[in-house]
């Protein structure tokens, strides 16, 4: 069985992405990462307090996640689309490819 999918969005289109879906932007990093640079517009959800705080989100809405270099934020696409999240995002390559990290 294939996992649910999620869109892959590339580090220099973010702004256009966020504004063409009007999407949430979750930064899955630690509080100590945050301070070396955001996104703007993001909240921080740690990565471990995101199921936690699913019932915040609705699940057709639109949510862009993002951490240093897109591996936590693609696990957290994954956890999101695999409860039935529709419109779900991982920054490629992370705040590090934006020269943020």
């Amino acid at each position: 069985m294939e996992p649910p999918a999620y869109t892959i969005v590339p580090a220099t289109e973010w702004e256009t992405w966020t504004a063409d879906e009007d999407a949430v932007i979750i930064d899955v990093r630690e509080p100590f990462e945050w301070a070396r640079g955001v996104l703007p517009g993001s909240e921080l959800v740690s990565l471990n307090e995101l199921p936690e705080r699913l019932d915040e989100y609705d699940t057709d809405q639109a949510i862009l996640l993002v951490c240093r270099t897109g591996s936590r934020s693609g696990m957290a696409a994954q956890f999101l689309a695999m409860r039935g999240y529709t419109n779900v995002a991982n920054l490629n390559g992370g705040l590090f490819d934006l020269g943020m990290a």
